[in-house]
């Protein structure tokens, strides 16, 4: 199965393609660029290198947020597009887990972070078992005070990832102490070849009615519902 995964869902643009066991490309950057512009050069530069034409494409796998909205719905649009075009299924794969999927080799528990600002975070809770990511907490945007003091009952390791840990490490080492781990720096960067292996096993989707987890609305689109239901 010849899979490519797109991530644009923050800085980091990641495309990838896959198949089966074999990692063919990936290109990853962590730059604050449009990728909007970005994204279609860098797939079909990739898959010309590749020596991959689209229609060999068995599966297209997208990170479906959370993370920036414009971001997400690039990401989204370009792989319904492709995906329908193509006549290939459409996988998508929380932005959270493929981040969380770095931490494969830690012993406990793995919380993704991204910063939403106002001193929330996106994350969740994710775990490996028998070599398999599962998911513990489901993705969530909730004050980051109030998520390590859930995580610090439970009495556990946490391993920490993603590149907003900048913002919040010395909270997370303060609140958490002996439970905080942080991934080194090299492991801050979702890898869009872990979203193609995690999009492998998951079930596809109608391209149609697909649509991002944003987790919560645009602050254009709250403000909008608040005054019709005022």
């Amino acid at each position: 199965m010849k899979v490519l995964a797109i991530d644009t869902s923050n800085y980091v643009l990641g495309v990838a393609i896959v198949d089966q066991e074999k990692v063919i490309g990936e290109v990853i950057t962590n730059l604050p660029k449009n990728h909007s512009v970005r994204v279609m050069p860098t797939i079909e530069q990739l898959m010309e290198e590749c020596g991959i034409k689209p229609k060999e494409l068995d599966r297209i796998v997208v990170a479906m947020g959370p993370g920036s909205y414009t971001g997400v719905r690039i990401g989204v649009t370009i792989a319904k597009t492709l995906a329908w075009s193509l006549q290939i299924p459409l996988v998508g794969v929380s932005s959270l887990e493929v981040l969380a999927a770095n931490g494969r080799h830690f012993n406990g528990s793995i919380s993704p972070i991204f910063d939403a600002r106002r001193g929330q975070v996106y994350t969740g809770l994710y775990r490996y078992e028998e070599k398999r990511l599962t998911c513990v907490e489901e993705d969530k945007i909730i004050l980051l005070a109030d998520w390590l003091e859930e995580l610090r009952k439970r009495e556990t390791p946490v391993l920490f990832i993603g590149n907003d840990l900048v913002i919040h490490k010395e909270q997370i080492e303060t609140d958490l102490e002996q439970f905080a781990y942080v991934a080194p720096y090299t492991d801050w960067n979702p890898r869009p070849s872990e979203l193609a292996i995690l999009g492998m096993e998951k079930a596809p989707v109608d391209v149609h009615t697909f649509v991002p987890n944003y987790i919560r609305l645009a602050e254009a689109e709250a403000n909008w519902l608040g005054k019709r239901q005022g």
